[in-house]
């Protein structure tokens, strides 16, 4: 199922290979214990079995592998096995402790087996579908605590560490010579760094109450808009699902919320807890309650239309995608081939179409954040 891009995987996996990391030492697949086999056997026949002359396509597991969340980078297949990145993962098991251990042991399992009692669920699961779970001692199929260095783990250290390497450079240099006249590096990162501050931040707050929240705003910007490119490269070590992903986009909005309610000055707190309404209106406090629930409201929307999204195009292109198999399963391989000229060239476009999302979503999400806290700075006008 993950053949999708397979021609340009070929051609780019002895490149790759270089990053791979060392799968640890092969331990021994431990043996199931005799009271987990009942619940494992329930959540192991979810599992699709494969077709007399070949592993049915599976179009949830295709979909769901890609725009998820997994323990790995999986580059190609050479002969049948996979070639991929292996993550390291960090669990917390009630009964065992912290263990940390390679995700080749636990990626790797077939069907029956486990390592040390964890495995994956897999995506047809209705329990934790393509998370880590663990059989405890009793035969339950439970879920660790689990901070494994997983695909969106690894974008979001990679988009830090590509803003701090392209952004430091600069401050740097004006650092040491102030005056001296700008490279065209540097022109670029003043470009980007105004093409935000003027054209976004500073018409929302006004006054020099933007300089506050200047460095959250450009932040904020530059990582959705990067996570967003960095999401649409098919290999290692991009093509994490960063901002398609809710928990991301949750603290984002939080963030977002922190800054607004926390620094807002008292004209915004007055107007919520004691707007100028008629009297009656606040003898029976309806419009507080409802100004309350509206800073509520406003960054689960940017939540959700964040995630939406970006989350929407990559579900697009994978379907897209996935109709060459079905339909060539289904009708044979010559309408198969036919249909992928179709679903590339569709692919192409809305991957194109995704590089300007990209961009959008990373300009509406500041500036609302923009204008949610210049609201929140503003003063009485007078009379």
């Amino acid at each position: 199922m993950n053949n999708v891009f397979k021609h340009i995987r070929h051609i780019l996996a002895a490149v790759l290979l270089m990053f791979m990391v060392p799968a640890m030492a092969q331990d021994s697949i431990s043996e199931m214990p005799e009271a987990a086999e009942p619940a494992l056997a329930e959540t192991i026949a979810e599992k699709e079995a494969p077709a007399e002359e070949g592993e049915k396509f599976d179009a949830k597991s295709f979909i769901f592998g890609h725009t998820g969340d997994s323990y790995c980078f999986h580059i190609t297949e050479i002969k049948g096995k996979p070639v991929c990145v292996w993550l390291p993962v960090i669990v917390k098991s009630k009964e065992q402790g912290w263990c940390v251990f390679s995700s080749k042991h636990v990626c790797e399992l077939k069907d029956g087996e486990t390592y040390n009692n964890f495995f994956i669920e897999p995506m047809t699961s209705d329990f934790k579908p393509g998370k880590l779970v663990e059989i405890n001692s009793a035969g339950e199929v439970v879920r660790p605590f689990d901070i494994s260095f997983t695909k969106n783990a690894f974008g979001i250290f990679l988009v830090c560490i590509f803003l701090l390497a392209f952004f430091l450079p600069a401050a740097a240099k004006y650092k040491k010579d102030p005056m001296a006249p700008p490279t065209r590096y540097q022109g670029m990162v003043e470009w980007l760094t105004y093409m935000v501050l003027d054209g976004i931040v500073k018409p929302s707050i006004h006054g020099d109450k933007y300089k506050k929240f200047a460095p959250y705003l450009l932040t904020v910007f530059f990582f959705i808009f990067f996570s967003n490119i960095f999401g649409l490269i098919p290999f290692f070590p991009f093509s994490a699902n960063v901002t398609g992903n809710l928990s991301i986009t949750v603290v984002l909005a939080l963030l977002t919320y922190f800054f607004v309610n926390v620094f807002g000055n008292k004209h915004y707190w007055k107007d919520i807890l004691w707007p100028d309404v008629p009297i009656f209106l606040k003898a029976f406090p309806l419009m507080p309650i409802i100004e309350l629930i509206s800073t509520i409201t406003k960054p689960f929307a940017l939540m959700v239309r964040l995630f939406a999204n970006i989350l929407a195009g990559h579900i697009i292109i994978m379907v897209l995608m996935g109709l060459i198999f079905i339909l060539g399963g289904m009708y044979g391989t010559g309408v198969g081939a036919g249909v992928s000229i179709i679903s590339i060239f569709m692919s192409v476009f809305m991957t194109a179409l995704e590089l300007l999302v990209a961009y959008i979503q990373a300009y509406v999400f500041t500036m609302l954040s923009s204008l949610f806290i210049g609201l929140a700075q503003e003063e009485p006008k007078e009379a």
